[in-house]
């Protein structure tokens, strides 16, 4: 499905902005393909990762353990050239421990002055392993990073590298001990990407490539710098009216306060905000550059909505209680557009 392009492309030649998106759709192509040497059937979670990247956000990873999320990280950081820092987040994890801290110094002379020592998250691509394992206080203090890139310690703003990415797990089944994550920062995740199981075959050649004398290693591809021109490139990139209306009739109906659709009335307690919206675009102009086309279409929006609006949405006690799955509204509402 195509559109009709209505986005500004900032008075550059439309042949050159389609020029630079088919250079670069060639470019992720072979991302992909050092990529999937390491990381075996799990294309979708690939390609979603690689589309929050793209977009200039951040990640919310959720699957069993043994899914290979970390090496999905650690692969990332190598092929995009990227400075990369793993924190395994527990209990007793605290701000400090992220953003670093001030330490009293005794110089020539006897003079004493402070020090800053940055922490882990002054690093390009940041995993946190298991986020909903730390404090809620250790959780804020990831606030700041993921929305302004920058930290304040002590008074003080500092600057994080560019580009700046948070890719975070969780397990969804041990949940003894850990703390579910405020909807502030939830929402400051651009997809919430769902890592299942690989089918038998994709899990029959990682067991061949996996316990062999040698195993594989992921190469640079692509560098920081030419990852952050591609996140320029996707917002230039054209969108027609459709699309546009779609998304916003997507969003607005998942509300139940404005929503006509009674699933949406009788069972969502709160629905997606206006950065959903922003993120939603953002994703289909990437989904679309990472396949090599001109333009997004609906059918970009109707595959990107549950990773952009499952964790922007809350089901009330009524429908939990009837073991409905906040899946099942969103394909409630993407039903219209199909």
């Amino acid at each position: 499905m195509t559109t009709n392009p209505t986005v500004s492309l900032h008075d550059r030649p439309a042949a050159e902005v389609a020029a630079e998106i088919e250079q670069l759709g060639h470019r992720l192509q072979s991302v992909r393909d050092s990529i999937s040497r390491i990381i075996f059937g799990q294309q979708e979670v690939v390609d979603q990762t690689l589309i929050t990247l793209l977009a200039g956000g951040h990640a919310l990873l959720i699957g069993v353990p043994g899914l290979a999320k970390t090496r999905l990280v650690e692969t990332l950081g190598t092929v995009f050239g990227l400075e990369d820092k793993r924190v395994q987040c527990t209990p007793d994890l605290m701000p400090a421990d992220i953003l670093g801290s001030e330490v009293l110094e005794e110089g020539e002379g006897g003079r004493r002055s402070f020090r800053f020592i940055p922490g882990p998250v002054f690093c390009q691509l940041l995993m946190a392993d298991e986020i909903n394992r730390a404090s809620p206080r250790t959780q804020s203090a990831l606030l700041q990073a993921m929305q302004e890139q920058r930290v304040t310690v002590a008074g003080h703003g500092h600057e994080l590298p560019r580009p700046f990415h948070v890719l975070a797990t969780q397990n969804p089944l041990e949940q003894e001990g850990t703390y579910p994550l405020p909807e502030a920062q939830l929402d400051r995740f651009l997809m919430e990407i769902d890592v299942g199981y690989p089918d038998i075959e994709a899990e029959r050649r990682m067991l061949l490539a996996t316990t062999g004398a040698e195993e594989a290693a992921a190469v640079p591809v692509m560098t920081a710098d030419e990852l952050m021109a591609a996140q320029r490139l996707v917002r230039r990139v054209p969108v027609g009216e459709t699309v546009v209306e779609t998304i916003l009739a997507l969003v607005r109906a998942g509300r139940p306060e404005l929503s006509d659709i009674p699933e949406v009335c009788t069972q969502v307690a709160w629905g997606p905000g206006p950065r959903a919206s922003q993120s939603l675009m953002l994703a289909c102009r990437a989904r679309a550059l990472l396949d090599g086309r001109l333009a997004p279409s609906v059918d970009d929006v109707l595959a990107l909505a549950g990773p952009v609006l499952r964790h922007r949405m809350a089901l009330n006690f009524a429908a939990q209680a009837e073991g409905i799955g906040i899946d099942d509204i969103i394909t409630r509402l993407c039903a219209p557009f199909t």
